[in-house]
């Protein structure tokens, strides 16, 4: 069931490559119901989601911007859509978040900004060339941000994906066939180690995701590891009650079979317990 997570960068035909890619393969795509679900999830409109991912979002947007849920919910889709397998995924941090899965192809699509400049301006139906260059290089800007701040990566650093491929130079179908050749690659082949490993991020992000959606845990920051339906919780906790209802949420996740609660509670030092005693 292949997994082949792809780049997004404006102008660089990835859109068109992930397409006749999910056609050649029968394979689906992201569709535009992943920004539906993750901005129904956060109660903003999708529009806002769209404007924070493209850099276009106001001073205020962006300062308010509750930028947690926005990786927490969108990791939780793309780590459910990866599991279901047989999917092409692009742009949201897919080439990051899945390369730890060993089955999972992760491939940058990049183009000159001479070539995304003229896809620009044909697509605004504009001859205004600066106005296109400004518009990449703030989306630009944005995503190498995002990436950063998320993942803590240099956006476009080639050892990030397993194949690099520049549509300068190669056509929509070439590129689609140097991706299905690593696809079928034997490093490539989806095992029952890596097809464990990816459900088991899937449920971490299930995970993490109740504890944000619950009003009693939506603050709390805890390690979430998960293990075949056993799932894992490290981390400091102000108190005992919150320690056992973060225990019940992860408990209640569907898909967690045990909780084994490693949560340590928030030391209180000496001088100050005596203090408070007096």
């Amino acid at each position: 069931m292949p997994v082949i997570a792809l780049t997004q960068e404006m102008g660089s035909l990835a859109k068109d490559v992930s397409l006749r890619l999910a056609e050649t393969l029968g394979l689906e795509v992201m569709r535009h119901e992943t920004i539906e679900r993750v901005a129904d999830r956060m109660q903003v409109p999708t529009s806002f989601i769209g404007r924070l991912r493209d850099g276009k979002a106001g001073f205020v947007e962006r300062l308010t911007a509750d930028r947690r849920s926005l990786a927490l919910y969108t990791a939780e889709e793309l780590f459910a859509l990866a599991d279901r397998g047989n999917v092409v995924l692009r742009g949201w941090g897919a080439t990051c978040l899945l390369r730890p899965v060993p089955h999972v192809v992760c491939v940058r699509i990049t183009r000159s900004m001479k070539k995304r400049v003229e896809w620009l301006m044909a697509h605004l139906e504009t001859d205004d060339a600066e106005f296109a260059e400004a518009e990449i290089r703030r989306s630009d800007d944005a995503h190498a941000a995002r990436m950063h701040a998320q993942f803590g990566v240099t956006w476009g650093d080639p050892v990030l994906y397993d194949l690099v491929l520049n549509t300068d130079r190669l056509s929509v179908d070439s590129c689609v066939a140097q991706i299905r050749a690593l696809v079928e690659r034997p490093e490539f082949a989806e095992t029952p180690a890596s097809r464990a490993l990816l459900a088991n991020m899937a449920l971490a992000a299930r995970v993490k995701s109740a504890l944000k959606d619950n009003e009693a845990t939506g603050d709390i920051r805890v390690t979430v590891e998960a293990d075949q339906g056993k799932v894992k919780l490290s981390g400091i906790v102000l108190d005992a009650q919150e320690r056992a209802l973060t225990q019940d949420v992860a408990s209640r996740v569907d898909g967690v079979s045990s909780v084994d609660n490693a949560l340590r509670l928030m030391t209180v030092p000496r001088r100050f317990a005596s203090a408070k005693q007096t």
